[in-house]
């Protein structure tokens, strides 16, 4: 059937209402502050076909990108007639889905007056899924539990013998099996609105507005790639690994046809015997986060997004890893996809990238241990750094991104573990130099207390990070952000692996600051001058960075004296 605009721009929105009504599901419902504070989940839904049809407006690109294609996939693994109403399926295959052990998918059949109409889904990082919690496994054996494709309700009767094999592989069951519980509710909300919808405006099914949709959504995707010159655009990503092993080499090649991108990851590295690799389906995700965000940031997120793009990924390299290899701390790796088409593309489209961003990859922070009493206890921190600059403005301050997750408030964190925390504060000078300034990054110093509440020794940091080493780098003049950093007890520790902390032990941990963005002799005096009196940038960086003239005797900016000094420099 037709839709006259009006009409499809109502059924639109209300497609968007419903996923974020499962999104409201998972805030009241769920266990993990993962989930209800830091935002680690993507609830979407697809039509019967399993093409992706809306996905919630706390979507994360990791999971949303690598759900568009694995759904796709599931759903074809039965026939049609292979479901049926109360059917609720649950996997965390990495290489089915979004990429680790922790991303656990809910799938439910979506039945309208007795027909298949769509299937709803919903994928949460779950802080816990046992195994070691470390970066540095070898094989994906060691990183926990791992679920196939099965029914976690058959036919509305739940599945008790899985529940219980779940329960028994991880350190907090109860946590865990609440978060499963939340996801199955967030599927029921969201089925139960599509089919409110259908009667409500008299539909049979999904499949004529899907069309509609997602042929809208491809049209302008390609409309917007057309206007960039055709041409093969190249770059190359050093991620830095584990000491003593080289530094991973990501190698993109993206050739623009008309309103086609073909992206070819070709001469990357071999996959690595650490956690850093990255299964085909996540680094999709990235790949399709970049080229959206550059070319059509604002239509809809669906199946015709991603029609226009293709991907090459050797089989067997770390963008594209086989099984069994170690996946645990695949956005180590992965998140930098989106920062290598920026930087490939930069020259086709100066005004649509960002310089490197100090939150590429996100800080995973898992903690876990035992309190005096003996009970067992297990959280994640998410923390994020400072956003790259771009053509059009600074970058934020401790954002993470790609990642679209938010970083876990100090409160939570304290409320969830033993730990104290002793500071939280923006860096100074961290944010890379430029016309446009990078986003600065934040530090973090917590301690584990010796008191009479102490926890049990050790308690275990296990980290999934990067920047250590190679900074957020900067565009077009720009400077680089600053490193990160990671201190045990004012000493250099390993953030690579696990930690093992004692109580009174205190950390520090530095996000890096983001890439700068142009010239830093073109940013206003007056601008510096006012970010330096709130602690952004110190008065030495202000004199050799950007240029702006120093009173000797008084250590005063003299923004009047700065024309001249940029002129004889």
């Amino acid at each position: 059937m037709p839709f006259d605009p009006i009409t499809l721009e109502i059924l639109w929105r209300r497609l968007i209402s419903i996923v974020d009504e499962a999104d409201g599901a998972v805030a009241r419902t769920a266990f993990s502050s993962l989930l209800r504070d830091a935002h680690d989940y993507t609830c979407m839904f697809t039509d019967r076909s399993g093409r992706e049809l809306a996905q919630g407006s706390f979507a994360t690109p990791g999971q949303s990108g690598a759900m568009a294609l694995g759904i796709k996939n599931l759903v074809r693994q039965l026939p049609a007639d292979g479901y049926r109403p109360g059917d609720v399926f649950i996997t965390n295959d990495p290489w089915a889905l979004a990429g680790h052990l922790n991303d656990v998918c809910v799938m439910s059949p979506v039945f309208h007056r007795g027909r298949l109409v769509a299937f709803t889904a919903c994928v949460f990082h779950h802080s816990d899924i046992g195994g070691r919690v470390s970066s540095d496994n070898h094989e994906v054996f060691e990183e926990g539990l791992f679920i196939p494709l099965v029914k976690l309700y058959d036919g509305g009767v739940l599945n008790e013998p899985l529940l219980q094999m779940i329960r028994f592989n991880v350190r907090t069951p109860d946590e865990v099996i609440g978060d499963i519980r939340s996801q199955t509710a967030a599927n029921h909300v969201c089925a139960e609105k599509i089919c409110q919808m259908l009667d409500e405006y008299r539909l049979e099914g999904l499949d004529d507005l899907a069309a509609e949709v997602i042929g809208r959504t491809e049209r302008s995707m390609r409309e917007a790639i057309a206007r960039v010159p055709d041409g093969t655009y190249r770059a190359e990503g050093v991620i830095e690994q584990t000491p003593g092993q080289q530094d991973v080499v990501i190698k993109a090649a993206i050739e623009v046809r008309g309103s086609d991108i073909a992206v070819d990851l070709a001469g990357s590295s071999p996959q690595v015997d650490w956690g850093g690799n990255v299964v085909f389906n996540f680094t999709y995700a990235y790949v399709h986060m970049a080229v959206k965000s550059m070319f059509d940031p604002d239509i809809p997120n669906n199946d015709g997004c991603a029609a226009p793009i293709a991907l090459r990924a050797p089989e067997g390299s770390v963008v594209n890893c086989r099984f069994p290899a170690a996946v645990a701390a695949r956005m180590q790796i992965g998140h930098f996809m989106t920062e290598i088409i920026y930087r490939a593309l930069a020259r086709a489209v100066p005004d649509r990238v960002l310089a490197g961003s100090g939150g590429t990859p996100a800080t995973m922070n898992v903690f876990y241990g035992k309190r005096g009493d003996g009970r067992p206890w297990h959280s994640v921190l998410i923390r994020g750094g400072g956003m790259g600059a771009s053509s059009r403005g600074d970058g934020h301050s401790v954002a993470i991104f790609p990642a679209n997750g938010a970083n876990t408030p100090v409160e939570i964190l304290e409320s969830d573990t033993p730990l104290i925390v002793e500071k939280r504060e923006l860096l100074t000078d961290s944010g890379g130099p430029g016309e446009q300034r990078g986003g600065l990054g934040r530090r973090v110093v917590f301690r584990v207390p010796d008191d009479a509440y102490a926890p049990l020794p050790p308690v275990n940091l296990a980290i999934q990070s990067g920047r250590y080493r190679h900074p957020p780098r900067g565009l077009f003049g720009g400077g680089d952000g600053a490193r990160a950093q990671f201190l045990v007890n004012g000493q250099p520790g390993n953030p690579y692996g696990l930690t093992r902390l004692n109580p009174g032990d205190v950390v520090t941990m530095d996000a890096a600051g983001g890439g700068g963005y142009g010239d830093p002799h073109r940013r206003p005096a007056e601008l510096v001058a006012a970010e330096v009196q709130e602690g952004i940038v110190s008065v030495q960086q202000a004199r050799d960075r950007y240029l702006v003239a120093v009173d000797p005797r008084t250590g005063q900016l003299l923004v009047d004296e700065t024309r001249k000094l940029r002129d004889a420099r």
